[in-house]
């Protein structure tokens, strides 16, 4: 059987706790086994998350275009591969689970481009002869929990607008954590990590 540990600052950590992900479709069949995390690595994860946003949120809008659009590359072309495994992991037909792997690829190289389009506006002021600027800033790290019915394209509505705009995103499921969404996650950090 399979073990998935967390990923945390660029590594794999080991857990205390693990659970199984069986498939309802086929109780016969463990999709494998992922680590929970503790209190210690929740910690951890958002101090690694922190430690990287320096850098991140000093990226040109082209490198982060670049890193989305290469995540939601990899995503679609792996689309059949992680479609099977949410398929075993969720119950859902095939194709369900196939065109939501697809929607999560769509939606990395849709905020690839949105990277691009960084603005802001100036605006009149109520006080004569000055204006107001308005600008977008990254803010740090973004947090979220996902639910478990839609492990994949969830957490891509989430995670690719954060990135874009140079946040650093920590995310976690309640409970287990799904197979494909460790499949997805792990395309997207790889390719984060890759680029700062």
């Amino acid at each position: 059987m399979t073990r998935f540990d967390n990923f945390i600052g660029g590594e794999w950590a080991t857990s205390i706790a693990y659970s199984r992900n069986i498939n309802p479709s086929d109780t016969d069949d463990v999709v494998g086994e992922f680590a929970q995390a503790d209190a210690k690595q929740m910690h951890a994860a958002i101090g690694a998350a922190r430690q990287a946003f320096p850098k991140w949120s000093q990226t040109t809008p082209q490198q982060r275009f670049d890193v989305l659009d290469q995540a939601g590359t990899t995503i679609l072309a792996r689309k059949q591969e992680l479609g099977n495994l949410l398929a075993r992991e969720e119950g859902k037909t095939l194709a369900e689970a196939v065109g939501e792997v697809t929607r999560a690829g769509q939606i990395f190289k849709f905020f690839a481009g949105e990277a691009l389009r960084v603005g802001g506006e100036i605006l009149p002021s109520v006080r004569p002869g000055l204006t107001v600027e308005v600008t977008r800033e990254p803010v740090g790290v973004v947090g979220f929990v996902t639910p478990w019915n839609f492990p994949i394209a969830i957490p891509a509505w989430k995670m690719a607008p954060a990135l874009a705009f140079g946040n650093c995103v920590r995310f976690a499921t309640p409970g287990g954590r799904p197979a494909s969404q460790t499949a997805q996650g792990c395309i997207s950090v790889r390719d984060v990590s890759n680029a700062s």
